[in-house]
């Protein structure tokens, strides 16, 4: 599903407000996926400690954040843009892509959250639009 150019405009914006607080919005997203979906512990069995709040936990959310603010940079060419990640987590993580698209859902449950006025439905249905163009994109070195 392709990103219009009113969907880009509206994922700029609310990133712009959010990404004050990406940190935490990673760490909470991370520590609810580990909850919810205790599948995805697998590719962290490395870890002491998984709960919220941990430093694991939290080091890692601001990664996944880093890799959402490349991605919003990125937004007319994600699959380029995100190239080095997608090969990342199919060659050496060989996380399941189906994963993406459960983090990507734990995301939105976080910034509807934390930041319910600016997460208007037009914000969100782009944010779901565009959270599931990273997921392809991650997804792309798969196939």
């Amino acid at each position: 599903m392709s990103l219009t150019q009113k969907d880009k405009a509206a994922v700029k914006a609310l990133w712009a407000k959010i990404s004050k607080g990406a940190d935490a919005i990673g760490a909470d997203a991370l520590a609810r996926m580990l909850v919810v979906y205790p599948q995805t512990k697998t590719y962290f069995t490395h870890w002491t400690d998984l709960k919220a709040g941990s430093a694991p936990v939290t080091k890692h959310g601001q990664k996944i954040m880093g890799g959402v603010a490349q991605a919003v940079a990125k937004i007319d060419d994600l699959s380029n843009g995100l190239l080095e990640l997608s090969e990342l987590h199919a060659f050496q993580l060989r996380v399941d892509p189906a994963n993406f698209k459960i983090l990507a859902h734990c995301l939105l449950v976080v910034i509807s959250s934390m930041y319910p006025n600016d997460f208007t439905p037009e914000a969100h249905v782009a944010f779901d639009k565009f959270l599931s163009n990273v997921a392809l994109a991650l997804s792309e070195k798969y196939r």
